[in-house]
């Protein structure tokens, strides 16, 4: 095993998602610092895998950097994992590998699980682009600073938030005026009771109201329109046209314009109605 620093992605549900690659570099390096070393060993230990574990978490990261870098002097080798997922998104890490990389020491990456990754993929909505805004702010200026962000994105936006709290952010949301964009809400991804959901913000309110969530959520909202759509009315129409032409539905038509341009969903299909209409 290469002396490094290895950043290892651990299942987010299901174990069975851990990687031939990841389970042999686990077994392989001197030592795997976790940001839980009794979750990390239920999952070593079902992988069959007999590792020394320390703890690397959001209070401690500062103190390991220097004992992870000394122990890749030596010519040892080092994991870190987080509780789910890759380290760094949304979990520790962060620290540890700027202070690797600042000693000239080598970083090498295992891909494996992502929470907004496997979100995005079963949204329906465009990634080739897309924000995340992690975990929000409880209260205060910088929770509203938060949610404007999310509100003005011209881009797909993914979010986490504790089952205790999704239906309070929800709230929030259509008190921000995004009662009408749509979001998909997925639960337990992975895992035996995994629910991907979808709607409008509105609906999401309405449906967590009182009720209790349990499990991980990750959230996924629709594009707001960008401020600048209305300067391409021209290109709108022509595409428009052209695709009710080719024999795309006007609802097909109006989802490709919203998500082309960054517009207002109830304008696209205004106008990819009245380009069937023979409308100019």
């Amino acid at each position: 095993m290469e002396s490094a620093l290895y950043v290892v992605g651990t299942p987010i549900g299901n174990l069975e998602d851990l990687g031939r690659r990841a389970a042999t570099v686990l077994a392989g390096v001197d030592r795997v610092y976790a940001e839980d070393t009794r979750h990390t060993g239920r999952l070593l230990a079902a992988a069959g895998i007999d590792a020394e574990l320390r703890s690397l978490h959001e209070h401690n990261e500062a103190s390991r950097c220097s004992e992870v870098v000394d122990l890749l002097l030596g010519g040892r080798s080092a994991a870190v994992v987080s509780d789910a997922g890759t380290p760094v998104i949304s979990d520790p890490g962060s620290r540890v590998v700027q202070a690797v990389l600042a000693a000239g020491l080598p970083v090498r990456t295992v891909p494996g699980p992502s929470a907004p990754a496997a979100a995005l993929s079963v949204s329906g909505f465009p990634a080739d682009r897309y924000l995340f805004l992690g975990f929000p702010p409880r209260s205060g200026g910088e929770r509203e600073e938060w949610l404007a962000r999310l509100s003005e994105s011209p881009v797909t936006v993914v979010a986490f938030e504790s089952p205790r709290r999704v239906a309070e952010l929800a709230a929030d949301l259509v008190r921000s005026g995004l009662g009408e964009r749509r979001c998909v809400l997925c639960r337990e991804l992975t895992k035996l009771h995994e629910e991907v959901s979808s709607g409008t913000v509105a609906e999401l309110a309405d449906r967590l109201a009182g009720t209790e969530v349990r499990g991980e959520v990750t959230l996924v909202i629709e594009a707001g329109a960008s401020p600048d759509w209305r300067d391409r009315l021209g290109d709108i129409r022509e595409e428009a046209c052209r695709r009710i032409e080719a024999g795309d539905s006007t609802r097909d038509v109006a989802t490709h314009l919203q998500e082309r341009f960054r517009m207002p969903r109830n304008e696209a299909y205004a106008l990819a109605l009245d380009a069937g209409t023979g409308g100019t």
